[in-house]
């Protein structure tokens, strides 16, 4: 059989198992509560494994490598550095207490602290960044086909996307989180695999490094200039910070069945995103001297698998490509789907059934998913896409999140005057000056706003308390994630 043959053989039983999980998963998703939070009931294991699995996609696997490719480390700053940093980010300032406040989405916590207005506008910034995001791993996989096997990347990208849409609308969280510890196996094996066989080939790691420019592992921008010091700044916090507010790591915290399985969940994910991270980074490095000259270094890795792997592991390896891709496309889509449901359709329809909601968010799945298949087909670059999707989360989002969680004292007035502040910055820098980071500037105002804004507005507008799904108060204490990590918290 052709190396193709085996391809198409070992991806079809691949998306066959990947349908044949979301199927099982179903059953689970009686309601809404079980289709976008697992019932709350997801043990350490399969938590884990599912922060690592969507916040380890496309951009990581491809547009890690190609990034690494031409930069060396500082190329990859925002991703995996920048990822890793999030996820520990997370685990230690807000995971137990977005598990103990029992929401359904991030929104839920705008909507309660700062009122309809500012989680209406936070809820159409997630919106737009997942779509952007699973356009971009879209896109990854439109690569993937293209260069393995010659099927043309729109091709690729529609496959993709109906397998995705199939199982996730079918099982809801759970099918997401069952298929993401599948695929976070697979993919290990995969990346494993790929750079253990490619050392070989070329004699070990000593043989490349001995050609290497002497700033390929350099992590501190050469130039002292304000503008690179600016972009290298945003690299860290356009994932690092940015990311804190994503509805598909919150949707995780919500998911865990106590504060210890969600706070010790993205610990863990922390190491395994930054280990898995570094082996296509290595990978890019690699083949930015055994195969200089690429004219798409985001190929980089198909193309070393098709160099250097024979075309059973060729199979294998295109499965941990794939799973990569997925078990991030379907975490932004589920998530855009259930901010959708939860918080923007209320706007339209205040009084529905559960049953209803239900629907409501299946039915946005393959409709957000067709806008994301869109974008990906206008824009085919996964990187940049990837960053840029998330700049209206950095300068909106951010800073009303983190001071709603740890500032007693922050109130509506203070967070709209924020975002309203920090996009117009952003908008503006866009227009006048692109090659400017104005999405960090944007977060720079933001910040300054909220902090100025709040404390003139306490008496007109005083500060609504943290509360629950149920409505009652939470105080302001035990947040950090200071529990256990291998033995039961009292």
């Amino acid at each position: 059989m052709s190396t193709e043959t085996i391809i198409f053989i070992g991806v079809g039983l691949y998306l066959a198992v990947m349908l044949t999980i979301g199927i099982y998963a179903s059953r689970r998703a009686g309601n809404t509560a079980d289709f976008i939070v697992a019932g709350r009931r997801l043990p350490i294991w399969i938590g884990s494994a599912t922060i690592i699995a969507t916040w380890f996609g496309g951009g990581t696997m491809m547009g890690g490598a190609g990034a690494s490719y031409e930069r060396g480390l500082l190329g990859v700053i925002a991703d995996p550095f920048g990822g890793a940093l999030c996820l520990f980010i997370v685990g230690f300032f807000f995971a137990r207490l977005f598990r103990r406040l029992r929401l359904l989405t991030f929104i839920d916590f705008f909507q309660n602290r700062y009122g309809k207005t500012a989680a209406t506008i936070a809820a159409i910034g997630s919106i737009s960044s997942n779509i952007g995001w699973t356009g971009a791993l879209l896109v990854a996989f439109g690569y993937v086909f293209e260069t393995l096997t010659g099927v043309p990347m729109e091709l690729g990208i529609l496959g993709g996307a109906v397998v995705v849409f199939i199982y996730t609308v079918a099982g809801g969280m759970w099918a997401v989180a069952l298929t993401d510890f599948v695929q976070m196996v697979v993919i290990a094996i995969g990346l494993v695999l790929l750079l253990v066989v490619v050392l070989i080939d070329v004699g070990g790691w000593s043989n490349v490094a001995e050609q290497l420019p002497e700033d390929t592992f350099r992590m501190i921008p050469l130039d002292n200039t304000a503008e690179v010091w600016m972009n290298y700044i945003r690299a860290w916090l356009i994932f690092g910070l940015a990311d804190v507010t994503a509805q598909t790591l919150m949707q995780r915290a919500f998911s865990a069945k106590n504060e210890q399985v969600a706070q010790n969940s993205f610990y863990l994910a922390g190491f395994g995103h930054l280990s898995l991270g570094l082996i296509p980074v290595t990978l890019g490095i690699i083949a930015s001297v055994t195969m200089p000259g690429l004219v798409d270094p985001e190929t980089v890795i198909p193309e070393l698998a098709l160099a250097h792997l024979h075309p059973v592991a060729i199979a294998i390896f295109v499965g941990a490509l794939l799973a990569a891709i997925m078990s991030s496309a379907d975490s932004a889509l589920l998530a855009a789907a259930s901010v959708f449901s939860v918080n923007i359709m209320p706007l339209f329809k205040p009084q529905v059934s559960d049953r209803f909601r239900l629907l409501a968010t299946r039915i946005a799945i393959p409709v957000f998913g067709s806008i994301a298949v869109y974008v990906a087909l206008e824009v085919q670059v996964v990187y940049n896409l990837i960053l840029d999707s998330n700049s209206v989360i950095l300068v909106c989002v951010t800073v009303p999140f983190i001071a709603g969680v740890w500032w007693k004292r922050a109130n509506r007035s203070g967070a709209l005057a924020s975002m309203a502040m920090g996009f117009l910055t952003w908008f503006v820098a866009i227009l006048f000056a692109p090659d400017f980071p104005g999405d960090l500037l944007g977060l720079l105002v933001a910040l300054v706003t909220m902090l100025v804004v709040t404390p003139l507005t306490q008496k007109t507008d005083p500060p609504v308390p943290l509360r629950n799904g149920d409505g009652e108060e939470i105080e302001f204490k035990d947040r950090l994630g200071t529990l256990p990590l291998f033995r039961r918290a009292r």
